[in-house]
């Protein structure tokens, strides 16, 4: 079954955001000359807010980024706005260069922008409203879509990159989180329904996750010793960012793109030795396994790190809490059994 979708990941679960008022949301949108559109909630992806919008004959896909969520693009709301920025230009010259027309852009603004301020906390962006298929986050590409992905992956990595291309940081956001959750085993954390579980479960694995903490480290030491060249990457190359639209793949999320080392888009599609050989003989570039470790353990302790914050800050049982609770309790199996 088709059914149409925007540029953004697919997931279980959205809530709706109790403080953002629709209003606000269509006096944004006539930056860029939406005025009168109908707008539409739409329970899709993890970590961003969608709507689709509609005036007349046009439709839109609306993105709006909650920017005390994105600890991987700055420290408070001004940095991040402004590397959510960097990113959605990048993402517009990407598209526009010879070859990659498998990105999937914001459409820019009257004012040429393709990020408007929501309030002290939001951030919205627009884009074309697509026709096609997502793929599903939970489940692992398949075969033939792999080597597309692969060959996608490939086309990217060998682009110049664009003005202002962001730069993935390899350190981890919000780890002292979690090194005070590791390290004050007494103070319980009243936060709400999932603080206390959260602290519990932590310091039940603390020697695991030092012993983790201590690898990345070492790992990351490694890396900055070798000084590998960076290319651009996309950050977050799984199913449920590619668009199946007809024989066409179309690739969305780009607030995640950034320079850095090729394995970090290619350990989460990497599955066989096939898999590297079409990658190296399609860039002439060497698969680095221990960058590959590097960036699967990261991916790893950066989920660890955020969902601490979340059940570290104040919060409610909630559908969105619950689904981070599961995220968490499997991301923990994971580092512990690792």
């Amino acid at each position: 079954m088709r059914r149409g979708v925007g540029a953004g990941s697919f997931c279980r679960v959205r809530d709706q955001p109790g403080d953002l008022n629709e209003r606000e949301l269509h006096s944004a949108l006539e930056v860029w000359g939406i005025h009168a559109a109908t707008l539409r909630f739409t329970p899709l992806g993890f970590g961003d807010h969608h709507w689709i919008a509609e005036e007349d004959a046009a439709k839109w896909f609306v993105k709006v980024c909650d920017l005390d969520a994105k600890p991987y693009l700055g420290a408070d709301r001004r940095l991040t706005f402004r590397a959510l920025r960097h990113a959605m230009n990048t993402a517009v010259a990407l598209q526009a260069t010879p070859g990659m027309d498998f990105v999937v852009a914001p459409v820019r603004a009257e004012s040429g922008e393709t990020v408007h301020p929501l309030g002290a906390r939001y951030a919205v962006s627009v884009f074309p409203y697509l026709e096609g298929a997502p793929g599903r986050v939970d489940l692992p590409f398949p075969d033939h879509e792999r080597g597309r992905m692969l060959d996608m992956l490939a086309q990217l990595h060998q682009c110049p990159p664009p003005l202002h291309t962001p730069r993935a940081e390899r350190r981890l956001p919000d780890r002292d989180i979690l090194e005070r959750a590791l390290t004050d085993v007494v103070t319980p954390w009243r936060e709400g329904p999932f603080a206390e579980p959260a602290r519990e479960a932590i310091i039940s694995h603390s020697t695991a996750l030092w012993s983790r903490l201590a690898e990345f480290d070492h790992r990351l030491a490694e890396l900055d010793r070798r000084g590998a060249p960076e290319v651009v990457t996309h950050g977050e190359p799984h199913p449920g960012n590619v668009i199946h639209d007809g024989d066409r793949r179309l690739l969305i999320d780009w607030d995640t793109v950034g320079l850095a080392l090729p394995e970090r888009d290619l350990w989460s599609v990497l599955r066989e030795e096939r898999d590297i050989e079409r990658y190296v003989k399609a860039t002439n570039t060497e698969v680095d396994t221990s960058a590959l470790a590097f960036y699967r353990l990261r991916w790893d302790l950066s989920e660890l790190c955020e969902y601490t914050a979340w059940f570290r800050a104040p919060h409610e049982d909630t559908g969105d809490l619950r689904t981070g609770w599961e995220g968490f309790a499997s991301t923990l199996r994971g580092l512990a059994g690792g």
